[in-house]
């Protein structure tokens, strides 16, 4: 693939297509939302460091405790909360069986390690009991065939023993969403002043003093993530001054921060380790050997989001472990990149271009006649 193919779509090295020589390793977020307890420390964080201004007035929206809505100028971190009866988890367990019955992802035994040990079932489920060389009964033992009777052969572990996961009639999903900083990133392509730049590390950064707020990035971002700052936000200093406003506003991935060796404000304050932060090749890694567990204790509806980078945006720097189907998180099931289509568009508008010439020319020797 040439280096103009390689800026649309498909595998590549965003930074050093960039044009950095020799760039560090691509940063990354590893969100694995099954052990995200919503306490909203790293909305906190972001907006403690960053000095971002409050959405509104903190009104509550009426929608579960979810009182910021969604990601926006404002509000670069935000933690979502899905409440979910046991129907619509069977479903999820389901859908996320058929993933692994095609082969992705690949379901294998991880390799042991206390880190692996030590990350038990999902939150919302309770705590995983000891296991037998602890004198404890193994998962397997507790679930009897009754239960998976009820409730539905969900999987078998490497052996061939039916293996489920506990199936409670009601659970809280959240996951703390944030900007994707994908490989081929719209909001970056369509931005005419150069505001908006590829780090080093292969994020996305956004230069406040030079983006004139033409908006162009926020209708080619596929996840809604980019916007231009209202004056509807409220001063963190007091004086009624909002920074900004007009101005496009994302997650940085913490670029300041990076610059000084520092991992990002809310990954640093998370109490779970929901938020991981380091070399995107590794936060892969971590995720798929997440997921793998997760699938071997029956927990089959654990499925990544980010981590394909043969996807519509050639994979993004934020990894997310979902327990369900991405729309229920808010999340688009196959993004794209607009810009990808760039060669379809001219191929077409240069065909329309040539046929408009033929007809007129069709017409100017027909009127001579």
């Amino acid at each position: 693939m040439g280096y103009l193919a390689r800026q649309l779509a498909g595998r590549t090295d965003p930074a050093r297509d960039a044009g950095w020589e020799e760039p560090p390793s691509r940063k990354g977020f590893f969100t694995d939302t099954s052990i995200c307890i919503g306490c909203k420390a790293c909305e906190v964080a972001c907006k403690e460091w960053n000095a971002l201004p409050m959405d509104g007035d903190l009104d509550l929206t009426g929608n579960s405790y979810d009182n910021t809505g969604g990601l926006g100028a404002s509000t670069w971190r935000h933690v979502a909360f899905v409440e979910q009866s046991q129907e619509r988890i069977s479903a999820a367990r389901e859908s996320g069986r058929r993933l692994v019955d095609l082969g992705m992802p690949t379901v294998g035994s991880p390799p042991a390690s206390p880190e692996a040990s030590s990350r038990g079932v999902p939150a919302g489920y309770g705590t995983l009991p000891a296991p037998p060389e602890d004198h404890g009964p193994s998962l397997g033992e507790l679930l009897s065939q009754k239960e998976s009777a009820e409730n539905g052969d969900l999987g078998t572990t490497l052996e061939g023993t039916p293996m489920v996961g506990p199936l409670p009639e009601f659970r809280w999903l959240m996951a703390s969403d944030v900007c994707k900083h994908c490989t081929h990133a719209g909001c970056l392509d369509v931005c005419p002043t150069g505001a908006l730049f590829r780090s080093e590390q292969g994020t996305v950064v956004v230069q406040a003093d030079v983006c004139n707020g033409c908006g162009y990035c926020v209708g080619a971002c596929p996840f809604g993530v980019i916007e231009r700052r209202t004056d509807s936000s409220v001063s963190v200093t007091g004086d009624g001054h909002v920074p900004n406003v007009g101005v496009a506003q994302k997650c940085t991935l913490c670029y300041d921060r990076l610059s000084h060796d520092q991992e990002p404000a809310c990954a640093q304050t998370c109490p779970t380790t929901s938020i991981r932060f380091g070399a995107r090749d590794d936060m892969v890694a971590a995720a798929q050997d997440r997921v793998a567990q997760l699938h071997e204790q029956g927990f089959t509806e654990a499925r990544l989001y980010g981590a394909n980078d043969d996807d519509g945006v050639g994979g993004t720097g934020s990894v997310f472990l979902l327990l369900d189907e991405p729309e229920v998180y808010g999340l688009p099931p196959d993004p794209v990149c607009a810009t990808s289509k760039l060669p379809e568009m001219f191929r077409t508008a240069g065909v329309a271009g040539l046929g408009l010439l033929a007809a007129g020319a069709v017409a100017f020797l027909g009127g001579r006649r």
